[in-house]
């Protein structure tokens, strides 16, 4: 497994690699039961601190996408099944807008507050 990052975004890098993640399970390279590699590993191989990386585990425990197992790290639930289901309406999605001229970050603000219309501004 590929954790991507850019150094360069503004995005969190514990985004980034929870984004990272997520962009794996859609695709299906992970699977339930797969373990991701430990957080010391990935702060290691990306050259940041270890905290940034458990930050980016817990988000994606909190969303069920992994769970936390002591001496086992981090592994894939079936929730990256029910997500990688919806890449084709995620795809649909994307190539419409793109159709529309709809920026990516019009899309994601649309998507954000579609999602939570109490939140946005």
């Amino acid at each position: 497994m590929l954790i991507r990052t850019d150094a360069t975004s503004d995005v969190p890098l514990f985004a980034q690699i929870a984004a990272s993640v997520r962009a794996d399970a859609v695709a299906r390279r992970l699977r339930p039961g797969d373990r991701l590699p430990s957080a010391r590993e990935v702060a290691s191989a990306l050259g940041i601190n270890l905290h940034t990386v458990l930050h980016a585990y817990q988000q994606l425990r909190d969303e069920g996408l992994v769970s936390m197992h002591r001496g086992r790290g981090a592994v894939v639930t079936a929730a990256a099944d029910r997500l990688a289901e919806l890449q084709p309406d995620i795809a649909d999605i994307v190539a419409r807008a793109r159709e529309r001229g709809l920026s990516r970050q019009a899309l994601a603000a649309l998507i954000h507050h579609t999602s939570d219309p109490e939140e946005s501004p």
